[in-house]
């Protein structure tokens, strides 16, 4: 009796936090990682304290911390409240779309490119709630912009602090060396971002809240935020997380419990999936055979493999091959754009959007834009 009773709290607890089965079935990124789990699983497999140990426990927590302060500065009405003054400044859709994108490239080369964006796209949605915003388009151009803005610091994202640390480089010499591609790629981006807004004028179609923001809850929110971002670039991620949690289980729990769970489960599952495809034997005998002390090879090989393993696992597999730093840090940063398994980045962003078809509308934006950037790291690989 007492194991049901058990049982039947956690399955209440489980349903309370969203994740029932008929929610994994309409979640298609899901289904293919539970699909590619039992794949790598069936060719290579791995006990569960194999499996537990591919997870980047620490990057998980980091994810749970900013989605349930994001969360709350969302339920403060501190976003809406925003959004109506950035409309009232920015009547125009495509001044807002640039302005938008340059924001996002900005903060995501000192803050990394997934916390930009759990700054930007709430702050895009509730732009949409309030004006007649073309949101999947703009959502699209931000996942593209945190990845083109990220490329030029050690700190914009997992895998450029990583091969940072690996080359020994000064940080001002890391952002010299990125500085040719980022610039280049941003450059790109705006003059794609000019085309694909119009500078037709944008009007309220409703007010929104005005009066009702929750100021003690964002101010709380803020000061969390910073202690979180303290922390984490620390690498104090447990730490960083009970920090955002425990204050916020407190005084407004619904900011945890809302969170988007299947995220938090999604990335556990690219986690084990993708380590799992980049420790496959088979793979690792091909590179093995590759002369990936060549640059452009290196280069190459960076941005080829990003599109299947992603672009972090890209940067730590390959740096056991190569130690031609620079092309892996032009392949992994060009690799994060393409699909949407590239970057980590995208997910997020796309998850955030809650449309099914975003998923495709971003590829048709994202694989030209590959294809450009990949030319761009080229030529720019090749002069240095």
């Amino acid at each position: 009796m007492l194991m049901t009773d058990e049982r039947a709290g956690a399955m209440r607890v489980i349903h309370a936090l969203g994740i029932t089965v008929d929610a994994v079935r309409r979640d298609p990124v899901l289904l293919i990682l539970l699909a590619g789990f039992a794949a790598v699983q069936f060719l290579h497999p791995a006990t569960a304290a194999e499996l537990f140990t591919r997870v980047d426990w620490r990057t998980v927590l980091t994810l749970t911390g900013l989605l349930v302060l994001t969360k709350a500065i969302e339920l403060s009405s501190f976003l809406d409240w925003l959004a109506q003054r950035l409309l009232r400044a920015f009547r125009n859709e495509r001044r807002l779309a640039l302005l938008m994108v340059v924001f996002a490239a900005g903060l995501s080369t000192v803050l990394t490119n997934d916390v930009a964006l759990f700054a930007v796209v709430p702050l895009a949605l509730s732009l949409s709630r309030i004006a007649p915003i073309r949101i999947e388009r703009l959502i699209i151009f931000l996942a593209l912009a945190v990845n083109a803005g990220s490329s030029l610091t050690p700190l914009g994202n997992p895998q450029n602090l990583f091969l940072w640390q690996q080359s020994g480089m000064g940080f001002g010499a890391f952002v010299v060396l990125m500085a040719p591609l980022s610039l280049a790629l941003m450059a790109v981006l705006l003059a794609i971002t000019w085309c694909a807004f119009a500078p037709r004028a944008l009007h309220f179609h409703q007010q929104g809240p005005s009066h009702d923001v929750r100021w003690p809850l964002f101010a709380l929110s803020l000061v969390l935020f910073a202690g979180f971002v303290a922390l984490a670039d620390h690498g104090l991620g447990p730490w960083a997380c009970a920090l955002a949690v425990v204050p916020l289980l407190a005084v407004r729990r619904d900011a945890v419990l809302r969170i988007d769970w299947l995220l938090l489960l999604i990335f556990v599952m690219m986690f084990i999936v993708l380590r799992g495809v980049a420790g496959l034997p088979a793979l690792r005998t091909v590179l093995a055979h590759i002369d990936l002390d060549a640059g452009q090879t290196a280069y190459w090989a960076a941005a080829g493999l990003s599109q299947i393993v992603s672009n972090v696992p890209s940067a730590i597999l390959l740096a056991d091959y190569s130690r031609k730093w620079p092309a892996l840090a032009y392949g992994v940063s060009v690799g994060g754009f393409g699909l949407a398994v590239g970057s980590l980045a995208n997910l997020i962003a796309l998850r955030m959007a809650k449309s099914a078809r975003i998923w495709w509308r971003f590829h048709w934006a994202s694989i030209p834009f590959f294809v450009l950037a990949l030319g761009l790291g080229h030529a720019l690989q090749g002069a240095r």
